[in-house]
């Protein structure tokens, strides 16, 4: 969009709709994530006509998960560097020739397990590639006041999503077979390939600091490496979907094999799901008024395990479909308290990278849970292996809340405080690498406090782009001390200044006060002579 009200929100979490671009792509998404929804019901029941083996339903969900697992960083990167509406189109039309081949070998009765794991494996590569794109693209649709709306909006029309389309795709598959099904799919890209053209987005400028692939791949996993916040969301988001996999991968089974139903009662249970994960939606903001993050965590994680645990005993089918609606409040509830926890404590320049680690951690959970489940499965049974996993998600739920979340609260917009590095003739922007080196005076008596504060300093460092850290003292002089780190390139180097943030300007400021000279800390660049060039973007 060229331009965006600034006028303060109003009208509550709707607002973002006024914005013509947003609602248009909003409901798109709704239109495309249905599509999307009833493709994978038709490829999850249809597998069960092939096999009933738990290894192989397994496999399918395996499938359309290992890709986000294994391109969700790449992704991410691709999403800050390449015109996000192109790239978006070029996805929808693989995903689209993934549909179509799926609807042709359907309709054909050459459909194999092995040509559906194949093609599901295609629609989780185009599920990897968009995930990051479509959150990138948010604050450019809507002003900054209503940011946080057109999040939960894009939350609530996916569980829109997840309530109509299973249902919907259920019944088609039950009364027109899975070609047909398939073919409904294919439509729904039309509708999103649209909007995307319509779309006259703004490209982005290069003022030569722009990243490219590399840099910006090794800058992102620099910053989730030395992140201590970022690894406890991902710790816990780990432990969370590892076990309540278990549920997600053998549900076809459940439904048709323990709870005797055909493709629409399939369909049912998963749109119970969506309604169940809408009602949470709705009534998040009272909870979270209430309760804290690990908190709802906890709940999340004793509902979920309940629900498997209940569908262990085969209940009857109304009490699945009340307990499958359950599933879906509390899993909503686990998603948006660890991606929540995540946006907050993510500044803006890393934002994207940063999300698709914690997509590559939850879906490599998944993953890798789903295939294990499933092999359990094949030795114990279904109704064993829920039993199973639901006492290991209780269990963890209970040990991993003393790991707290963190709190998110810090001030991540940039501080821009740092001056321009003087140089005595314009330094080419590659040229690296480059010894950053602030030379410090403090009093023997405030050494600990001081190098205490310096350790708090370096996460920060590296995490904005050093790939080195170290402090030093002069043999000479002890209360001389000089803090260096490395940093790939110059123009990496004048990145760092755009990157920190006033909460990273609060961290200097307590480790300056330290700071005994007559002016402020002596700053020196070096540039290498022995690898000129060498930098890299």
């Amino acid at each position: 969009m060229s331009s965006l009200s600034a006028a303060p929100a109003a009208g509550g979490g709707f607002a973002p709709l006024r914005q013509k671009t947003f609602a248009i792509l909003w409901m798109a998404t709704i239109v495309g994530n249905t599509g999307s929804f009833i493709r994978d019901v038709a490829s999850s029941w249809l597998v069960t006509d092939f096999s009933n083996a738990p290894a192989a339903v397994a496999a399918v969900q395996a499938a359309g998960t290992l890709p986000i697992f294994l391109l969700a960083i790449p992704a991410g990167v691709l999403s800050d560097i390449l015109d996000r509406r192109k790239f978006l189109i070029i996805i929808q039309l693989l995903l689209a020739g993934a549909s179509i081949c799926l609807m042709l070998l359907s309709a054909t009765g050459l459909q194999t397990i092995t040509s559906l794991i194949a093609l599901t494996f295609v629609g989780g590569i185009g599920a990897a590639l968009m995930a990051p794109t479509w959150q990138a693209i948010v604050p450019e649709l809507v002003p900054k006041q209503d940011l946080k709306g057109a999040v939960a909006l894009n939350s609530l029309g996916i569980n829109i999503s997840r309530a109509i389309g299973p249902a919907v795709g259920g019944l088609l598959l039950a009364w027109f077979g899975a070609a047909f099904t398939y073919g409904v799919d294919v439509i729904s890209y039309v509708f999103v390939i649209a909007a995307l053209i319509w779309w006259r987005r703004v490209p982005d400028v290069d003022d030569g600091l722009s990243e490219r692939f590399f840099g910006a791949f090794r800058a992102g996993l620099r910053y989730a490496r030395a992140s201590r916040e970022l690894h406890v969301v991902l710790f816990r988001a780990a432990a969370f979907f590892a076990f309540s996999s278990s549920v997600w991968a053998l549900l076809p089974l459940v439904a048709r094999n323990l709870l005797g139903g055909d493709a629409g009662f399939y369909g049912i249970l998963l749109g119970a799901v969506g309604a169940g994960a809408i009602a949470g939606a709705l009534v998040m903001p009272k909870l979270r008024a209430k309760l804290d993050a690990d908190t709802l965590l906890l709940g999340s994680a004793l509902v979920t395990a309940a629900v498997m645990g209940g569908l262990s005993f085969a209940p009857a089918r109304w009490i699945a479909i009340l307990a499958l609606l359950a599933l879906g409040a509390a899993w909503i509830t686990a998603l948006t308290t660890l991606n929540g926890t995540a946006q907050s404590i993510l500044p803006n320049w890393v934002r994207g990278r940063s999300l698709a680690v914690y997509l590559t951690v939850f879906n490599g959970a998944m993953t890798a849970g789903s295939l294990a489940w499933g092999a359990v499965a094949e030795i114990a049974g279904v109704p064993t292996t829920l039993v199973l996993g639901a006492v290991g998600l209780a269990v963890a739920g209970l040990v991993f809340h003393l790991v707290k979340l963190p709190k998110g609260d810090a001030d991540l917009v940039a501080s821009n405080h740092w001056p321009e590095p003087l140089t005595a003739a314009p330094v080419e922007r590659d040229r690296g690498p480059v010894l950053v080196t602030i030379e410090y005076r403090v009093d023997e008596s405030d050494r600990s406090d001081f190098l205490k504060a310096l350790a708090k300093l370096s996460g920060e460092r590296r995490r904005d782009g050093a790939y080195g850290w170290g402090v030093t003292e002069d043999a000479a002089d002890p209360q001389r001390i000089v803090e260096w780190f490395m940093v790939e390139s110059w123009a990496e180097h004048l990145r760092q200044h755009r990157r920190i943030s006033k909460a990273d300007a609060d961290v200097q400021q307590q480790v300056r006060r330290f700071h005994r000279g007559p002016e402020a800390p002596v700053v020196n660049h070096l540039l290498s002579i022995n690898r000129p060039h060498l930098g890299r973007n």
